[in-house]
């Protein structure tokens, strides 16, 4: 494998943990290449004027007291490629975006760029410059001097409680429990280390430790920079965080809302440790560290903790969570079956398992995966085990899925069993013949259903023949446990099924499967089918679409090959693209299929249920499970991940032969529809110990987000036999955006003590995101052109009429999202913030452009109006007045959107009832019209198709209202917070007048 290299660490291996390193640092100066606007980067050395009054470079052309920046003239100091030179074409490749910075200064609004040869030396002259701008009027006291701040005082207090003598010092094995007692999950080694390093530094070793080296070993071990630095871009006074600067940070970054300073006065007693911090309402940076390692801050939405979809739709427009062989320790054919294994499928949310029947020794049917199994477990033990603990994890129905290779009489027994076992929770009662569809999850709370054979209705005897196409047929065939009464010339095998079990089996008959035209014509709602993984495979790859219309009806269940004799897993993903409900794994088996599903159900409370994509369960829906690009009607998505670094990483567990040290790299995954399914990694960490910092921005677009899934895998690029540390799965929809800690797991799912990944989320829609337009020649002659998504034409005229009064509102609908979305992507670049930042944001900043000016220009926003207006009195600099020019286009298409998307949205709903009219008398308008063959299956899919996009754009444009309307609401907010709104606030809410759409270039 190809080693990579990482960025490289901080001179001299120096850590920056406050905002004192920071200053000292950029007091000692280092080399930064300065870009210039024509695309050249030249190599200077930077430094702090020793009065921290200005920043300097060296050599320059021009004298010395031009080659600098005053430090009261900086107006804003920007992470990344935030300015047009920086964007330009020649250089966005040139160096990663965490190693750019720049500097806005002087009243004209100009930017100096600077690119560092790693993202610790941006965050430390980022950190030292935001602090000094802050403070700039009243400059502070050089660092290391003053009173002590609210840290170390906590800090000295705690050494005093450990202190029992009273003595000032205490011997250094208690100073190294204090620590780690502070922080679980720190190597009792590296602490060790660190005071041994400080002792020989101070020339003092002792086996005792004074308060002032306990403070400096603590603050050296336990300070994260890159939670610091956040720290500090929210601040107001750059060491903790005041209630109004928390709540910022939850409005703002957290993408929290209805946050309130009582919520924030919650969080700050919860998790500040120091008694003053919690008395004033301060958060510093331990404390900070805390938050956002809890509960409280996880990348997964508490929302999904518990149930949170609809239950009362049809059983069959779920996923269900389902077991195959759970019974089985290890592989299917030699591997122990125990009855542990379906103990810990329920306790994981699993509603479907398999249970396997055969002739017992003593007269009992016992459950195993296969005659050659090294143990069996009796069928009334497992039976006992479901009564006991079919809904402890989850309420809603359990279906067992029988596969019967026992005995008439010991069959007989077994539903004597069930019956006795069960009692009340076994549902019996006869589907009904009016019914079009199974009941819901709802309906069947707190049943057992059971999936088998049932005899033919014809049938009088206490037992009859059925056929038996069931999974585990192929494999007894395999190992010589064949029926020798088996049919010959092939065809299904016939076995004989008793009265009492077949009167067992209600919702979920199971019936073989012969093709879809039949199952269209013929199959009742609650009879299913078993499909292999083979059979499933060939079905996904031929005919999703007519796969996907299958199962908007009735239950499949698709089961793994005979073929994987190791127990190992198919990739559920394959099968639920296509709609397939019930994919039975192998829980048992870890690794990547089944961290894939345990992920996924966790996203409805662990409940076993997972309601499938609306355009999966709409009976008229156009939708390609193969799909290689966006979805008609459905908003493609764009995740903008920041993998910023990791803590308390384990090594492999296999590669015994390997020292303490990692280099680790991260692997996130997204697995969805193929058209999603991509992966990119980090570069390695080299040498960073268990905490390495990665600092590095992955883009993925998602098509289908509904049934995407994201995998982070974290791996060790200098590995000896095993290069695995740990894992996470999330659905796509559970993510929270903001900066959260991924909490890591091992390859048996199993969460690794205090062993986490910070990361940043941010989820923008796709016009809305992305990377910064490209400038220059390049550029322009690449722009691209608007797509609009069109219907198609059914060869049936009356049907094709009525979607064709459909195509203005649609072209009409495009360009009022478009256009919104281009004028809100033009007003972020200018505020210098990504596509991924909200309104609130870009106010907020301008706002402090405008603050941090001796000479401000007056910019206000005008309150009274429900579209507020920016304006200006007297001259403005250049950038200010593009910045006023783009806010005033963005708020000009917004309110074109909200005062004409209802008249546009009634347009395209009308369209697609009157189309819907025609549905039920589809099939006889065809006959009539005379197609047949590839022209009726063309016809059918338009027809698909028209309704899909007409409700689909409908819905986009619905959706764009509400997040313009949002965004006036945050305009609103944030203009009378910051201090640049006048004459209050009216109701964002607009008034209706018709304005023209004109577009706005992409």
């Amino acid at each position: 494998k190809k080693k990579t290299v990482s960025f490289s660490t901080m001179p001299n291996d120096r850590k920056i943990n406050s905002t004192a390193a920071c200053i000292s640092f950029m007091l000692e100066g280092c080399e930064l290449k300065k870009v210039r606007s024509n695309s050249r980067m030249y190599s200077r050395f930077f430094v702090l004027d020793a009065d921290m009054r200005s920043v300097r470079w060296e050599p320059s052309k021009k004298d010395s007291e031009k080659a600098k920046i005053e430090i009261k003239s900086v107006k804003e100091v920007r992470v990344g490629k935030k300015t047009p030179v920086l964007r330009s074409n020649g250089l966005s490749d040139q160096f990663p975006d965490e190693c750019a910075f720049s500097i806005i200064y002087g009243d004209n609004y100009e930017s100096l760029d600077l690119v560092a040869s790693s993202a610790d030396v941006v965050s430390a002259w980022v950190m030292g410059l935001r602090y000094l701008v802050s403070y700039g009027k009243h400059t502070p006291e050089a660092p290391g001097t003053g009173h002590p701040s609210l840290r170390t005082s906590w800090i000295s207090s705690v050494f005093d409680l450990a202190d029992l003598e009273k003595s000032g010092r205490i011997p250094v094995s208690r100073a190294v429990q204090l620590i780690k007692a502070l922080n679980p999950g720190m190597k009792t080694s590296a602490i060790e280390l660190k005071f041994k390093e400080l002792q020989k530094a101070s020339e003092r070793p002792s086996a005792e430790v004074a308060c002032d080296l306990f403070v400096e070993v603590y603050c050296e071990l336990c300070t994260r920079p890159e939670i610091f630095f956040l720290l500090v871009q929210f601040s107001s006074n750059k060491e903790y965080l005041g209630l109004k600067d928390l709540l910022m940070f939850l409005e703002v970054e957290q993408g929290m809302e209805g946050v309130t300073e009582e919520k924030c006065l919650e969080i700050v007693s919860k998790y500040e440790p120091s008694k003053e911090g919690r008395e004033k309402g301060y958060l510093a940076i331990d404390g900070f560290t805390r938050y956002l390692l809890s509960a409280d801050c996880s990348i997964f939405d508490p929302q999904h903790r518990k149930v949170c979809q609809d239950m009362a739709q049809p059983l069959s427009h779920y996923y269900i969570s389902s077991a195959h062989s759970a019974c089985l320790l290890e592989d299917n054919f030699w591997g122990r079956s125990d009855i542990s294994g379906y103990l810990s499928a329920l306790g994981l949310g699993c509603r479907s398992i398999e249970l396997v029947l055969w002739d017992g020794p003593e007269g009992e049917p016992v459950v195993y995966a296969s005659p050659s199994a090294a143990s069996c477990v009796p069928f009334r033990a497992v039976v006992g085990l479901i009564d006991q603990h079919a809904f402890t994890a989850s309420a809603y129905p359990l279906i067992l899925c029988l596969v019967v290779r026992c005995s008439a009489p010991q069959q007989r027994l077994a539903a004597q069993c069930l019956r006795k076992t069960l009692g009340e929770k076994l549902y019996l009662e006869p589907p009904n013949p009016a019914a079009s569809y199974l009941p819901s999850p709802e309906q069947l709370k707190g049943r057992i259903l059971i999936k088998g054979k049932k005899l033919p209705l014809g049938c009088e005897d206490s037992e009859g023949e059925v056929s038996d196409e069931e999974e585990g047929w192929e494999l007894a065939r395999r190992l010589g446990q064949e029926d020798r009464e088996a049919p010959e010339g092939g065809g299904p095998r016939r076995v004989r099924l008793s009265r009492e079990l077949s009167e067992l089996v209600s919702l979920c008959q199971a019936v073989p499967f012969q093709d879809f035209e039949s199952s269209r014509r013929g199959q009742r709602y609650w009879e299913m089918c078993s499909f292999s993984e083979v059979e499933a495979g060939r079905f996904a790859n031929e005919c999703p679409a007519e796969l996907v219309s299958y199962n908007k009806r009735f239950l499949s269940r698709v089961y793994p090959s005979p073929m994987r004799i190791d127990a190992s897993n198919m990739n559920p993903q394959d099968f639920w693209k296509c709609g397939c409900q019930m994919v039975a794994m192998n829980y048992q088996t870890p690794g990547l299929m089944m961290d894939l599903n345990a992920g996924w159900f966790q996203q409805n409370g662990a409940c076993g249920y997972v309601l499938r994509p609306a355009i999966m369960r709409e009976e008229v829906s156009y939708f390609s499970a193969n799909a290689k690009d966006s979805l008609p009607g459905v908003s493609a998505q764009l995740l903008h991940l920041k993998v910023i670094s990791g803590q308390n990483l384990p090594k492999p567990k296999g590669s015994g032969a390997k020292g303490e040290v990692v280099e680790p790299y991260v692997c996130a995954e997204i697995h969805g529809i193929p058209a999603d399914c991509a992966e990119h990694r980090t570069k390695t960490a080299l040498q960073s110990g268990d905490n390495p910092v990665f600092d590095e921005s992955l883009e993925f677009q998602i098509n289908l987000p509904e049934l995407a899934v994201l995998r982070f895998v974290v791996l060790d690029d200098d590995y000896i036999g095993d290069e695995f540390i740990a894992q996470y799965t999330i659905p796509f929809e559970c993510l929270q955006p903001g900066y959260r800690h991924v909490p890591l797991q091992s390859l048996a799912g199993e969460p690794l003590p205090h062993a986490t990944l910070f990361v940043h989320v941010a989820i923008t829609d796709r016009r809305g995101g992305g990377k910064g337009h490209r400038r220059g020649l390049a550029g322009r002659r690449g722009r691209r052109v608007r797509e609009y998504t069109s219907t198609k034409a059914t060869g049936i005229k009356a049907i094709d009429e009525v979607f064709r009064t459909a195509t203005q509102p649609l072209r009409e609908a495009t360009d009022l999202r478009e256009n919104v979305q281009n004028a809100l992507v033009s007003f972020k670049e200018l505020c210098g913030l990504t596509p991924a930042a909200n309104m609130k944001q870009c106010i907020l900043t301008v706002a402090a452009w405008l603050l941090h000016s001796d000479s401000a220009p007056s910019v206000t926003l005008n309150l009274a109006e429900q579209y507020p207006a920016m304006e200006a009195q007297g001259p403005i600099p250049d950038l200010l007045r593009k910045v006023l020019t783009a806010y005033e286009t963005m708020i000009q298409t917004s309110r074109t959107l909200i005062e004409s998307a209802d008249a546009v949205y009634g347009k395209l709903i009308q369209a697609q009832q009157a189309g819907m009219d025609f549905h039920k008398e589809l099939h006889r308008i065809e006959a009539k019209e005379g197609l047949r063959g590839r022209k009726l299956q063309k016809a059918l899919e338009s027809f698909a198709w028209n309704i899909t996009v007409l409700k689909g754009q409908a819905d986009l444009l619905k959706h764009a209202k509400a997040e313009a309307l949002d965004n006036l609401w945050q305009i609103h907010n944030a203009g009378q917070s910051c201090g640049i709104g006048r004459n209050g606030s009216a109701s964002p809410e607009p008034s209706r007048l018709r304005t023209p759409l004109e577009p706005i270039p992409e």
